[in-house]
């Protein structure tokens, strides 16, 4: 069964040309969404992908018209692809259902991955050069290098509940065990 999405973005556009080459293609059913692309949440789109099963395929008019990004656009395929069902792009001529239009689209993965691979790299490499500079990554330390002596003495000294030393150094269970664990390295 082929299985029609459209969307525009704002009040102001419309539908129409979307819904009649959806039609012409032979879609049995369309879904839309008169939402952002910006938006995580598109409920015609939801709908169209819960009713899909394998073997169907899901019709846009273009691509853009389904993903927000290129990252967003193959995490949906692959969802299709793991669930059998295909995809087909009217205006830019691109379906899964043969495989020169699934070549394109693991090329578009491939170059997503050589993407967030760059990214990666290039974090990895801000964060080796902050670390060489004597930045230290990481929330800051509640207390200073005395009170967390301290607070660790008040607890091996059992004279106050853990409850009471935290209200007196104005720190949580969590950061006292840290502290102790610290100390105790």
């Amino acid at each position: 069964m082929l299985i029609g999405y459209a969307r525009v973005s704002t009040d102001d556009q419309k539908l129409n040309l979307q819904m009649d080459a959806l039609q012409q293609a032979g879609c049995a059913k369309i879904y839309s969404d008169h939402i952002s692309g910006v938006k995580a949440a598109r409920p015609g789109l939801s709908q169209a992908l819960e009713i899909a099963r394998a073997g169907d395929v899901l019709v846009v008019w273009r691509l853009d018209r389904l993903g927000r990004s290129l990252k967003d656009l193959i995490e949906i395929i692959s969802q299709l692809d793991e669930r059998g069902i295909e995809l087909s792009s009217l205006s830019e001529s691109i379906t899964t259902t043969n495989n020169s239009g699934r070549l394109i689209f693991h090329l578009f993965g491939a170059l997503a991955e050589f993407e967030r691979n760059l990214i990666r790299e290039r974090t990895t490499a801000g964060l080796v050069a902050a670390r060489a500079r004597g930045h230290k990554g990481g929330r800051p330390k509640a207390l200073d290098s005395a009170k967390r002596q301290l607070a660790v003495k008040l607890y091996t000294e059992k004279q106050y509940t853990i409850v009471e030393i935290c209200r007196l150094m104005g720190i949580s269970k969590p950061t006292l065990y840290s502290y102790i664990a610290e100390i105790n390295r």
